[in-house]
């Protein structure tokens, strides 16, 4: 029995569902989400729309890759209906001598200790908003996945480095500091 599976996903106030073809639609007062149901294993589970709930339930409940697809299609429906009620955030923040962040139009621009400022585009449906200081910096949208891809991919141009204690860190991250070589 799957976990995550086995409760309905319940719709939040101002949220609707429609299920077209092989597509769930998702709108909320953040946006709207597409979530293709003909995945590589289509037909092995069912989406049905009942009242204020989407119920997901497995074809063949003695099948393993239908009870997996189970779990792992509830929770993405899950995330799209959280996603376009309240949204997704990924917090980050950066340490060390002269590193900065900035938006420039539609891209952030790193000052991660290169000879050169890193530039990267920031995909559409995703805004960057900058925090208190210019060191502080927040990715926001309604897709989870989207969100935490270009997170990734920030966190990446400069992990944190665990002998020096510098780098582009996620709110929260805790990094176990080692030491350097004696003498």
């Amino acid at each position: 029995m799957s976990r995550a599976g086995k409760y309905p996903v319940k719709l939040k106030e101002g949220v609707s569902a429609a299920i077209a073809g092989n597509v769930l639609t998702v709108k909320g007062p953040k946006g709207e989400l597409n979530l293709a149901l003909d995945t590589k294993h289509a037909g092995l589970v069912d989406v049905v729309i009942e009242a204020d709930n989407i119920v997901v339930t497995p074809k063949d409940a003695e099948d393993k890759a239908s009870r997996a697809m189970w779990g792992t299609m509830t929770r993405n429906i899950r995330s799209a209906v959280e996603g376009v009620s309240d949204g997704f955030t990924k917090e980050l923040y950066m340490k060390g001598v002269g590193y900065k962040a900035s938006v420039n139009g539609n891209k952030l621009v790193l000052v991660a200790g290169y000879s050169h400022d890193v530039i990267m585009e920031i995909p559409a449906g995703l805004t960057v908003q900058m925090g208190e200081t210019p060191t502080e910096f927040a990715i926001k949208g309604i897709d989870k996945c989207l969100v935490g891809l270009f997170a990734d991919k920030v966190h990446k141009v400069r992990k944190a480095d665990p002998y020096k204690g510098k780098g582009i860190f996620y709110k929260g991250e805790k990094i176990r500091r080692k030491e350097g070589k004696k003498k």
